[in-house]
């Protein structure tokens, strides 16, 4: 089950920058939601479900048009954050699972795996929470890891994550009343990640009917143990959280409150949806209510982030950051037609389209950020390691952690700190890169140019003058094709477990 490789090298393993007790740097609150398409708020156009806590961090902050996302899925999007790769070059592009062939467990009567998660984040290049643990960061995930599986060489213990509260594994976190949560924290002594089981969901079945009667709700309890790791946190010590919440991936359901039935009144002729067990997505009705109060459940998490920030006096030296893994889904009774939820992009999770990896991206520094304002800076998910590291004191994150063991460590990403400050010369990508292979689609932005290969075969789109990618005009255009395949020649690494089809 374990892949082969190597172990981490003593090299980056170092001590914390002797600087960091010098300066005074921000601390760092990345939101990060699951499946909501570029449309899907309302400072971005959304018209039916109401986002007011994110549309202040907006108008607070600086509103990004041209963000992407490190894959059109969420482990290997996950990946390009952690890793500061593009999926060409990560160890992770694909959902890889390793549940499928472990022992069952029991959890009353219901019967769960003994081993969940996905495939580890390779122990020989350092992942974004080591970086800012090596330089005397705090650090906190709450939510989804989705990069390693239990007891793998990749889980939160081992990958310089202080406190971790969530889901180790994806797939489990399809249901969001679970058998079970993941859990560790260094401060209080944990020598690994370990299961937390809930006790009161065990008692009604995983599936089908009597699923209703379970009352943990995951997401709820997610928010609320990042909200206490929160409140622990102090001025003149810096800290970074990763809020991973999976709202509002499917499952569509959540707690019978005043939020749920406001939106059940709002969209009174709504549908209904069967369920589907094998992807541990429950039936529901109301689907339109159920999508737009998982949103609006999130908002509030967000408002409550920004209000125990403000209370504690931490929000003049915290950036918050906003965004989502990929595009929106259709899955679980999810209708991205009802909404609009492309944001006037084509395509759906999944897909190397805009509306797959293209996503909402919002940046609040209160003093630092401009206030109120819209960017078109073009940057993608492997930008946030080298983002990230600047304002941790490493200039040059890839010469100071580069792995010499390894023929090509590669970190791909450029610091976009000028543009978020307004200070310095903000480089850009000549390109940007995404390779999936689940639909063995390869995408490649270069300017206004937009090349999506699906099966080998590529199509030419011109963004500038059709954002939606209606018209191939790759006949028209063969030297542009032509330099763009050799961009992915370039860029494209083998890998024997995510393979796709080069043009």
């Amino acid at each position: 089950m374990k892949p082969n490789i190597s172990l981490l090298p003593t090299l980056l393993l170092l001590a914390p920058a002797a600087w960091a007790k010098q300066v005074q740097r921000p601390n760092i609150i990345f939101i990060m939601c699951d499946d909501m398409g570029y449309g899907d708020l309302g400072c971005y156009g959304q018209p039916f479900i109401h986002t007011p806590n994110i549309d202040k961090l907006a108008q607070e902050g600086m509103r990004f048009t041209q963000a992407y996302a490190g894959s059109p899925v969420s482990a290997p999007s996950r990946a390009c954050l952690m890793t500061g790769q593009h999926s060409g070059h990560t160890e992770v592009r694909g959902n890889k699972e390793y549940w499928t062939d472990s022992a069952p467990v029991k959890y009353g009567d219901n019967t769960d795996f003994s081993v969940v998660g996905q495939h580890p984040y390779s122990p020989d290049h350092i992942i974004l929470p080591e970086v800012l643990r090596n330089n005397g960061y705090t650090t906190g995930l709450f939510g989804k890891w989705a990069g390693g599986y239990e007891g793998s060489v990749s889980t939160p213990d081992k990958r310089g994550i202080d406190e971790f509260y969530g889901y180790i594994c994806q797939f489990q976190a399809h249901l969001y009343y679970p058998n079970f949560l993941n859990e560790y924290s260094r401060k209080r002594g944990d020598k690994a990640v370990h299961r937390v089981v809930l006790e009161e969901n065990i008692k009604h079945p995983m599936t089908g009917k009597g699923y209703e009667k379970r009352t943990q709700y995951s997401a709820d309890l997610i928010h609320q143990k990042a909200m206490q790791w929160l409140d622990q946190q102090q001025a003149g010590k810096p800290f970074v959280g990763f809020l991973n919440y999976t709202l509002p991936h499917a499952e569509l359901v959540q707690p019978e409150d005043s939020l749920l039935e406001g939106y059940k009144k709002k969209f009174f002729v709504d549908k209904t949806w069967g369920g589907q067990p094998g992807s541990r997505y429950n039936a529901t009705v109301h689907t339109h209510a159920q999508f737009a109060a998982m949103i609006s459940r999130l908002d509030q998490y967000v408002g409550d982030v920004m209000r125990k920030l403000k209370e504690k006096g931490l929000e003049e030296n915290t950036l918050v950051i906003f965004t989502s893994d990929n595009g929106p889904h259709e899955e679980g009774g999810a209708d991205p037609t009802f909404f609009g939820r492309d944001g006037k992009l084509q395509g759906l999770k999944r897909q190397c389209l805009e509306g797959g990896i293209r996503v909402p991206f919002i940046a609040r520094w209160k003093g630092q950020v401009p206030a109120g304002s819209t960017n078109d800076h073009q940057l993608a998910f492997y930008d946030i390691m080298p983002t990230f590291a600047e304002l941790a004191g490493v200039k040059d994150v890839a010469k100071r952690y580069r792995n010499p063991r390894l023929k090509n460590d590669y970190f791909d990403g450029i610091s976009f700190v000028p543009t978020l400050t307004g200070k310095g010369v903000q480089h850009k990508h000549p390109y940007l890169y995404w390779e999936f292979h689940e639909t063995n689609q390869i995408g490649v932005r270069m300017g206004d140019w937009k090349l999506v290969v699906r099966k080998g075969v590529p199509a030419l789109y011109n963004l500038e003058t059709d954002l939606h990618e209606d018209h191939n005009v790759a006949a028209q255009h063969p030297e542009i094709v032509a330099k763009m395949v050799d961009i992915i020649k370039k860029e494209h690494t083998e890998s024997n477990l995510f393979k796709v089809t080069l043009p």
